[in-house]
């Protein structure tokens, strides 16, 4: 666990990519295979689950530390963090721990399976026999929430130097439903089995936003097609099966049972990035109609007749059963072409059209018609560009349309977590509608540290009510809000529901008599949801 602490604490103390790389590819060189593998679970996003709520831990923490509950909340409160306050207020350990990373997980899995009182003996006595950094991991492993400022291409990278497999390789290997409990490190990191994982889909291939076409170069030299609002995805048919994944590497194969039939439709070996779409009537639904489904693992009958899906394929990854991802674009595209267009009207699948361009002033008309289309926007692959891994620049772009926005007042603010814990950084907004205010939507990001310095310094002086961590400030500091989205919801007070709202800029200049009404924000959600 020491090994593992001390990476952790390289990591987390920097921003620099070289010496978190550096790090981590010490680590691997050095720890016993066990831990290795439980690390790159941990560092990609393979954690435990919950082992015991948090309200519990915050008590048996102030009991031990023999504080009464209230100042503990106020601690948790300037600190941010529950497990780092925790590390914080314990007394000292009253011994010292040897034991392995991996060992501490299965302490943990062990304490899973016991009742409540023994689980918190356990607890207890490992707070006794680990200091503040060890506590702290601990008991991020314990709540499920463990999370470090490493990127899965980060822990590639460093695996690479680590062991020398290459990079694009590593990625591969990563990806797909794999658990510590179901390989060794040695089977998935050092041995070579092409038979391994049938499931297991390619790195995405992620392109960068792009501000101003006109550096492209040769229109000819470049496809577009349209910058579809659903979830991307990967279809993989291999071996009589098919599983569908996310680009966040989330299987989601059971929550749209419609794939199935494109295991009679396409021949194995055969996978495909594309986004999945709810679609009727040849047009793509709006995205509220699809996210409902999202966060299930089964799908009843009416939400299935309700959001019925289709995949909109991009890209060609897998072919015959043959990786074709270094053919060019445009050689993968035909390809994809002939597949999709051999295939029933009733498949779940239809080819992303191209959109042709005539030249850069036709491209901007086009994107500006995509949102009326159910689009984002456009993307731009140059015709000879092969599918890497990861976000690369030069052959892959989107072009958005400009976000939608809306000005409003902050009526609430709260602080922020991590490096932001003594920042409000986290605000409710609110539309006039007569004389009240409606909240409407929260956001988090959109404004510079100063910016977040001084709303802090403003809430803090002019804080109306207290509600826990949530102060009430008087209406009076207008935002513009920009978002992607808006469709209604019977959740909110407002009746809408906003997608990735964010703030776009602090309006200083303007007073809250000129802020939205009600009405207008209706009047989006007819024109726009």
């Amino acid at each position: 666990m020491k090994r593992f602490e001390a990476l952790f604490t390289a990591v987390d103390q920097t921003t620099k990519t070289n010496v978190k790389v550096a790090a981590l590819a010490e680590y691997f060189r050095a720890a016993p295979p066990e831990d290795k593998l439980w690390t790159v679970a941990l560092f990609t996003g393979r954690r435990p689950r919950r082992t015991i709520t948090a309200s519990r831990l915050r008590d048996w923490a102030a009991e031990r530390a023999g504080l009464p509950l209230w100042l503990f909340e106020d601690s948790y409160a300037v600190v941010g963090d529950l497990a780092e306050t925790i590390a914080l207020i314990l007394p000292p350990a009253a011994e010292d721990s040897d034991e392995s990373l991996s060992w501490w997980i299965g302490e943990i899995r062990r304490l899973s399976a016991l009742d409540e009182e023994a689980r918190k003996a356990g607890i207890l006595a490992a707070w006794d026999r680990l200091g503040p950094t060890g506590r702290l991991l601990f008991t991020k492993l314990l709540t499920g929430g463990f999370r470090v400022g490493v990127s899965a291409k980060l822990v590639t990278r460093a695996l690479a130097q680590a062991t020398g497999t290459p990079e694009p390789e590593l990625q591969h290997r990563l990806m797909g439903a794999w658990t510590p409990g179901s390989v060794t490190w040695e089977s998935l990191i050092e041995e070579h089995d092409p038979t391994a994982d049938a499931s297991r889909p390619y790195p995405f291939y992620l392109a960068y936003q792009l501000d101003e076409p006109g550096d492209l170069g040769a229109t000819a030299d470049w496809f577009a097609e349209r910058k579809w609002d659903g979830i991307r995805g990967q279809i993989v048919l291999r071996d009589g099966e098919h599983w569908l994944w996310s680009r966040g590497e989330e299987l989601m194969t059971d929550r749209f049972p419609e794939f199935a039939r494109l295991r009679d439709y396409l021949p194995a070996g055969t996978v495909i990035d594309g986004e999945v779409l709810a679609f009727a009537s040849d047009a793509p639904l709006p995205f509220a109609r699809l996210q409902p489904r999202i966060g299930r693992k089964t799908v009843p009958k009416k939400l299935l007749a309700e959001a019925p899906v289709i995949l909109m394929a991009y890209d060609l990854l897998e072919d015959g059963g043959q990786d074709i991802r270094d053919l060019p674009f445009a050689e993968r595209r035909a390809r994809l072409a002939a597949l999709v267009g051999a295939l029933p009207p009733e498949a779940p699948m239809r080819l992303s059209p191209e959109v042709p361009i005539r030249d850069l002033d036709h491209l901007a008309e086009e994107r500006a018609a995509s949102r009326d289309l159910g689009a984002e926007g456009l993307m731009l692959k140059r015709r000879v560009s092969p599918y890497l891994a990861g976000r690369k620049r030069g052959d892959w772009w989107k072009w958005k349309v400009d976000p939608l926005t809306i000005d409003a007042v902050m009526i609430y603010a709260q602080a922020g977590s991590g490096r932001r814990a003594n920042l409000y950084t986290d605000f409710t907004f609110a539309v006039r509608d007569g004389e009240e205010f409606v909240p409407f939507t929260k956001a988090y990001s959109g404004l510079t540290d100063a910016e977040f310095r001084q709303i802090t310094a403003w809430v803090r002086r002019n804080t109306l009510q207290r509600f826990g961590p949530v102060r009430s400030v008087p209406a009076q500091q207008v935002f513009e809000i920009a978002f992607e989205g808006i469709q209604a919801s019977p959740r909110h007070k407002s009746g809408v529901a906003l997608r990735f709202p964010r703030m776009l800029r602090w309006r200083k200049d303007k007073p809250v008599a000129e802020i939205a009404t009600m009405d207008e924000l209706k009047e989006m959600l007819a024109a726009y949801g």
